[in-house]
Order: C-alpha cells, then sequence, then structure tokens
C-alpha cells in the first residue's frame, strides 16, 4: 500500500455525502511533536458544560440551545431511550449521554477548551449538533507521547441537517414560539486518529466571531475492533413495519465466513425513533431447520445480564461468549424479544429463511429443537454482525444487490462474497480474512432510496455515502473495502461525473482511515428497464474512470463488466451467467465474479 499521509477529514458517524457541507479536509496527522507550549489543562467535557439544551415540556424556558429561547424535549429524549447517563453505543463507539437533568448545563459550545479524553483506536466520536446552521472548526488531537495532529469537525443544524446521517430525531422543539418546528436532530461524527497512539486530551475548534455554533454533549475514542475479525454481517436497509411480535424469540440464520474461538454478536436498533428491549440471546451451530446442532450457548450484555434494552439509533454488542464458531457454517441466532415490537430496522433481502416462534410464546433462544418456531421470515430484522475474537480482520464488500445476492438460491450462500469467503478460508499463502457482505438491494452511491427516518416499505437504504462509516469503517478490525455499485445511480440518470464524485470520496474517506480501496466497474444490464443507450454511455464513462483510476484514485479496480459481459454484444450479460431478468447474475455469474478476485489485491500493503 502506499504511504499516505493521515488524514483529518470529517466523518458522520452515521452518513455523510459525496462531497457534503459536513466533510471537510484538513491538515495531515503531525508525527513529531509540536513546539513547546502549555495548553489549557484537559478537564472532563462535563466540567466544562456552558449550554443547556434539554428542557422539560413543563417549563420550557429552563433551556435555551440555540439562543432563541428553543430547546430539545427531555420527554422526547426519555421516549427514545436517551435517559441521563445513558450509555449509547453508536457505530462502535460508546458514548455517554449527559448525567444532568433537564435545565441544567448539558453541553458545551466549542471555543477551544482542552477536553480529557483516553483510549487507543481508529476514530474519534463526538455527539454533536449545530445551532444556527451547519458549524464547524478545526481542533487538535494530543497523544499521550506529545505528538499531535489537527481535524476538521462539522456538526449538521439541528433543525435543518440531514436525517439520513442523524444518531437520533426527536419529534418535538420546545420554545417554537412561530409554529411547529422538528424533528431536532442530534448526530454522532468521527475523525481518524492514528491508532498506534494513544490519545491524551483534545483541544476543541475555536468559535466563530459571528455564524453558527458548534455544540458537543459526548466524546470517546472508537473500539475499532481489534483482535476480532467479522465473521458475517448485513446492513440496516430500512425500518419497516412488523408484526406486531409480543414476547416472542427471532431464530435467525446466518453462514460464517471466518471462524474463531469465541464469538459476540451486534444488535442494531438503527433508524429507529423508539428503543427496544431484548430479553436474552443465544447463538449455535445449525442443524437442520430451526434446529440447533447441540445446546444453544447464551449471550450476555455487559457484566454478565441476560439482556439489554437498545436505545433509539444505537446498537448492543454482546459480550464475548466461549463459542467456537466454524468457518463456512450456518449458525443461528437467537433473540427475545419480551415487549410488543412493531417496527424494526431489517436487511430485506436475506436469500435466507429465518424463523420466528409463536406470539406470546417467550424465550426460547435456549431450545436445541426447531419445534417451537413454526413460522418463516425471509428478511433479517436487527441482528447486523457476527464476530469472533482472533483473525487477520475483516474485507468488506460494499454494493447494492447483485453483492446482495438478488437471484441467487436461497438458503445456498452463492453470492459472490460468499465465493470470495469461502476461498480465503481454502488457502495458506495470505492471511484468512473475514469478508463482511454489505448489499443492499436497490442501493445507490449518490443519492438515499430509503431517506434515513420513519418507518417504510422501501429498504434500499441510505446511500453508499451516508453509510460508509455504519458499514465500512466502523466494522470490527476492517483492512480493505471493495465497492461495487453505481449501476442504479446510472440507470436512474444520475450523470456519470457525478458517480465519479461519489467514489472518489468513498476512496479518499477509506484512505484516511488507512483502508486499501478497491473499486470494481459496473456490470452490463441490457433488456433490464432503465438499461438504455443513454444508461449506456454513462456506464462506460464511469467504468473507464474506475479502470484509468487503479493505483491513483483507488489501490486496485475489479473489471466485473469483463468477466460478466457477453464479448459479442458487450452492453449484456452472458447468457450464461444471467439469472434471466439481465440484470443480476445467477448462481455461475456470482461464482464467476467471486473466482475472479485476485485475493492478493484485497491485500493491504500491496499494489495493482
Amino acid at each position: 500500500m502506499r504511504l499516505r499521509r493521515w488524514g483529518t477529514t470529517l466523518i458522520l458517524l452515521l452518513t455523510s455525502t459525496a462531497l457534503p457541507a459536513t466533510l471537510s479536509a484538513g491538515p495531515a496527522m503531525a508525527a513529531a511533536p509540536g513546539p513547546a507550549h502549555h495548553p489549557p489543562r484537559p478537564l472532563p467535557l462535563a466540567r466544562l458544560f456552558d449550554n443547556t439544551a434539554v428542557g422539560d415540556n413543563s417549563a420550557p424556558g429552563a433551556a435555551d440551545f440555540d439562543g432563541a429561547g428553543r430547546s430539545l424535549s427531555a420527554q422526547d429524549l426519555a421516549a427514545a431511550g436517551w435517559t441521563p447517563g445513558r450509555a449509547l453505543t453508536i457505530d462502535a463507539t460508546r458514548l455517554t449521554w449527559p448525567r444532568t437533568a433537564a435545565g441544567t448545563p448539558d453541553n458545551l459550545r466549542a471555543d477551544g477548551q482542552s477536553v480529557a479524553v483516553r483510549g487507543r483506536g481508529e476514530a474519534l466520536t463526538f455527539l454533536v449538533a449545530g445551532t444556527g446552521g451547519a458549524a464547524s472548526g478545526t481542533g487538535t488531537v494530543r497523544y499521550r507521547d506529545g505528538s499531535r495532529g489537527s481535524y476538521e469537525l462539522t456538526a449538521p443544524d439541528w433543525l435543518s441537517g440531514p436525517l439520513s446521517t442523524k444518531a437520533v430525531a426527536l419529534p418535538h422543539v420546545n420554545g417554537a414560539d412561530d409554529g411547529p418546528v422538528g424533528p431536532a436532530r442530534l448526530y454522532a461524527v468521527s475523525v481518524p486518529l492514528r491508532a498506534e497512539r494513544e490519545v491524551a486530551s483534545v483541544v476543541l475548534p475555536k468559535a466563530p466571531e459571528t455564524g453558527a455554533r458548534l455544540h458537543v454533549f459526548a466524546v470517546s475514542v472508537r473500539d475499532g475492533g481489534r483482535g476480532r475479525t467479522g465473521s458475517w454481517a448485513a446492513s440496516t436497509a430500512g425500518y419497516r413495519a412488523v408484526g406486531p411480535w409480543t414476547d416472542r424469540t427471532l431464530r435467525l440464520v446466518v453462514h460464517s465466513g471466518a471462524g474463531g474461538p469465541r464469538a459476540r454478536i451486534r444488535i442494531a436498533n438503527t433508524f429507529a425513533a423508539a428503543p427496544v428491549g431484548i430479553g436474552a440471546a443465544s447463538i449455535a451451530v445449525r442443524g437442520a431447520g430451526a434446529t440447533a446442532d447441540g445446546e444453544p450457548v447464551p449471550l450476555t450484555f455487559g457484566r454478565g445480564r441476560t439482556g439489554t434494552r437498545i436505545p433509539a439509533g444505537a446498537e448492543a454488542v454482546s459480550d464475548p461468549a466461549p463459542f467456537t464458531v466454524p468457518a463456512g457454517t450456518d449458525l443461528l441466532v437467537s433473540i427475545h424479544l419480551p415487549g410488543t415490537v412493531t417496527a424494526a430496522p431489517v436487511h430485506q433481502e436475506a436469500a435466507q429463511l429465518s424463523y420466528l416462534s409463536a406470539d406470546g410464546s417467550g424465550d426460547r433462544t435456549g431450545d436445541a429443537e426447531g419445534g417451537g418456531y413454526p413460522e418463516t421470515m425471509t428478511f433479517w430484522p436487527f441482528l447486523t454482525g457476527v464476530d469472533v475474537d482472533g483473525g487477520p480482520g475483516s474485507i468488506v464488500a460494499l454494493g447494492d444487490s447483485i453483492t446482495d445476492g438478488v437471484k441467487s438460491t436461497g438458503g445456498a450462500n452463492r453470492r459472490w462474497p460468499d465465493v470470495l469467503a469461502r476461498r480465503f478460508q481454502a488457502q495458506s499463502a495470505l492471511p484468512r480474512y473475514g469478508v463482511l457482505n454489505h448489499g443492499i438491494s436497490a442501493n445507490r452511491i449518490v443519492t438515499d432510496r430509503y431517506q434515513g427516518d420513519g418507518v417504510s416499505t422501501d429498504t434500499g437504504g441510505v446511500s453508499a455515502q451516508h453509510r460508509l462509516e455504519r458499514d465500512v469503517l466502523a466494522q470490527p478490525s476492517v483492512r480493505t473495502v471493495v465497492v461495487f455499485e453505481g449501476v442504479n445511480d446510472v440507470r436512474w440518470g444520475t450523470p456519470a461525473e457525478e458517480v465519479v464524485a461519489g467514489l472518489r470520496a468513498l476512496a479518499r474517506r477509506a484512505h484516511e482511515r488507512g483502508l486499501r480501496v478497491v473499486v470494481a466497474t459496473i456490470a452490463p444490464c441490457e433488456g433490464y428497464r432503465g438499461c438504455t443507450p443513454e444508461m449506456e454511455a454513462r456506464r462506460q464513462a464511469v467504468n473507464a474512470f474506475v479502470r484509468g483510476n487503479a493505483g491513483t484514485v483507488f489501490d486496485a479496480a475489479l473489471d466485473f463488466d469483463a468477466v460478466l459481459r457477453d464479448p459479442q454484444r458487450p452492453q449484456r450479460m452472458l447468457p450464461a451467467y444471467d439469472s434471466g431478468d439481465h440484470l443480476h447474475p445467477g448462481d455461475a455469474g456470482l461464482q464467476a465474479l467471486g473466482d475472479a478476485v485476485d485475493l492478493r489485491a484485497l491485500v493491504p500493503g500491496r499494489r495493482g
């Protein structure tokens, strides 16, 4: 891999745009100690609070977040599960909502203060919002070895920032005398760190003389998953109505890639407006159907608790359990939902049957037999990952329906990332990486399908720009990202130059976190709706850019177009690889894609 300067671009923890207002490039991270001077003594963030954002609905005048008498509703925050002192895990960073009562100072207006922060990781995450517009500025990270680095932090506006990138949205704004205002937004934003160095403190950006103000509620170093490898993953593609499910247990079938001696799961409440209760969870090797091969191993959450409650927009990570995950094996992950669930974050196109217990049947996570699971479903709710201890780390496939495995044989694990995972596990010349499939059917690079808030039937996800942080940068020990997207953009009229700009932005942001970036050309689709001659011209323009920038903008390129196209008619897929709809490869085409990848091209430190 080329040596790179450590970037200081701000990334929205839940998202960002191709070149968004919330994304700015700053100077490189300094590697050497700076000149001798005496900065302010770092203090815990809570000791520096100088603004009150949260007010009780019965006394809204006790808080004034924006200088116009408006504030967040304590009741709305409680309804979302964001109660005082609540730990919030958002994209692998554990943040703590201020331990303050409504009407008392709960955030800091950034103005060069020095904040005590400890930890070692790949990113530093701020829980922030801007008032008076998007607020930004340059700050400094100080490391324990005396070195420092600068970063640029931008907080979207709490009333007008993008919903697709928010950590949580709240329905009301207190003190809005000029009519209804809302929803209010809070954002989790991350900036890159030198992972090998321990953070000692953070100097916040200076306040501008006029204009928007940047408010900080919490800051913490992200757990980058060191010492773990992702074995299985799926992206949250939308927030859809379910059930209602009352006191039921989900038994989700997932297929491991990498194996390991201990396992943990990740459960996400992404896009939600309310918390969800988890009563219990377990993991097992699958026998047949919903039956486990042996007794399921119970999972716990934080100091041995059997269950947890996940606030809106947050996630829960189980404690590592003494369960050996075999490579390339179906697993059963069972999750008990003790309350009533009417909507859930889902990955819609699972290409796999999973199981559901009867209404009111209670906790069946410990059942070895499958008889207690009479219902089936073809999507994955809540579950977003299975990680194992040890291993060399993870490769993420960021893509659309072709990566998601649409039109592949259900339950057979024939998606091209499955092929890639099996190839890595079957060899010994290179590290045996885990391969994480973060494809979403109908997903785009530039624009959102799902708008990122509220119950919706659209499960095409927010754009690749808006989910890069969650689905790539926050994955455990991620080393390389393979981007295979763009056909939905060009089919729906997005100009080629906008798709190219989106690919450049994805590559830049991933490089700033030290990842290897590999991009695949867009496959042909003549015969599918929207695949017109005009669309073909856009596809060819994007592909020319990808092929021409391997080793410059990207570390390597995969020519998936060349693998799938018909030599006699290059704008269409080879019939032997076509599932029949002319857009999605069938099993043979997906196998060809997985087999065509030079594994060495995905290994960090290699060129071409």
